[in-house]
């Protein structure tokens, strides 16, 4: 299919911005990097046993560092806006409310759907064991939804607000991500995503319906393709951040509650509980019932201590899967609280803003 774009003559000539590409780079890729490994790392205290450094978790320090290298992008873009230079970035596009409240919205849309992403496919695969192909189709109606919602706005509401739209996106995401929460308990079966599914994907399709012209129609049509680097900019930090943000807190959450369950267990014994605390202090992975009865069978665990950590952590496995979503949910509320810097009339309307 790529036979089928033409190249367009560009007038005037244009040099990459090589200095500014390794500090965007850098800097992003050491904030994103730390951002990652801070279920394994910690953010700020090291988890025991794990990497640190001067006492501190590595993640601390990478964010520092990747804010100071990111401040130091900017300094260079300003520099070479004064001086006549071609910025790969200019400084003053970010003094751009409509763009602002666009790309802040696309950060917050991917943390969500990212988030979301991470903990469903887990409940399914791992918590109710079913196979890749069931897990895929218990969540294909999020797709499905996402492209009505994506297509069937503008259709049928041209003229809508995209502020509105957004809200109303975003309500329907925390309505999703709620629902799911109260539906996934010890018992549940597969069929609780259903529901969940289908609001987000209407909330995100919602979402992209508006978005894009949202950010594209705050500038010039020349500066477009500098909009679309920052645009697919946000959409990865968001993706990142709500990876991290869930995958860090379900973990932390999974851990605490599976120690504190063992430690309250009388079938198991002191000394296995001390072991435990110790040994799962820094941080115990998401296992599914077979793993993790298999790994204690090589550790020749007894048949009846087995099945009550068993149990313990199929309890821990849902307090970490709930943690997860509450903190998702807390994220989709909050992000109401950002959607003022979108324009309240339809994008191309005389006086839109």
């Amino acid at each position: 299919l790529a036979r089928g774009v033409e190249d367009v003559p560009v007038e005037g000539g244009h040099r990459i911005d090589l200095v500014g590409t390794v500090l965007s780079v850098l800097g992003l890729g050491m904030a994103v990097f730390g951002v990652l490994r801070s279920s394994e790392w910690g953010w700020v205290r090291p988890k025991p046993g794990g990497t640190e450094l001067a006492g501190t978790s590595p993640t601390l320090w990478l964010l520092l560092a990747g804010l100071v290298v990111v401040w130091l992008f900017f300094t260079w873009e300003d520099h070479l806006v004064r001086t006549g230079g071609d910025p790969l970035v200019r400084p003053e596009m970010f003094a751009n409310r409509q763009l602002n409240g666009g790309l802040v919205m696309f950060a917050f849309q991917f943390l969500l759907q990212a988030g979301v992403f991470f903990v469903v496919p887990l409940y399914l695969s791992v918590v109710l064991a079913l196979s890749a192909m069931e897990t895929g189709l218990r969540v294909m109606p999020l797709s499905v939804a996402l492209l009505a919602g994506a297509l069937g706005v503008p259709r049928l509401w041209p003229q809508a607000s995209p502020r509105l739209v957004v809200r109303v996106g975003l309500a329907l995401m925390l309505a999703g991500i709620v629902v799911l929460l109260g539906g996934i308990d010890i018992d549940a079966d597969a069929s609780v995503v259903a529901l969940p599914m289908v609001l987000l994907g209407l909330g995100m399709g919602a979402l992209a319906s508006q978005l894009g012209a949202v950010t594209v129609s705050s500038v010039p049509t020349s500066e477009s393709g500098e909009v679309g680097g920052l645009q697919n900019t946000a959409t990865n930090l968001g993706a990142s951040i709500g990876t991290a943000f869930a995958g860090s807190v379900l973990i932390a959450v999974l851990t605490s509650s599976l120690i504190a369950g063992i430690a309250d267990n009388p079938a198991v014994p002191a000394d296995l509980k001390q072991q435990a605390s110790v040994e799962l202090a820094s941080g115990v992975p998401f296992l599914s019932d077979v793993a993790l009865e298999e790994a204690l069978a090589k550790a020749d665990v007894p048949d009846d201590v087995a099945a009550a950590v068993v149990d313990d952590n199929r309890d821990a496995r849902i307090a970490g899967l709930d943690a997860a979503l509450a903190e998702l949910a807390l994220l989709a509320a909050a992000s109401l609280l950002f959607t003022r810097r979108l324009p309240e009339r339809a994008v191309g309307e005389a006086g839109a803003g």
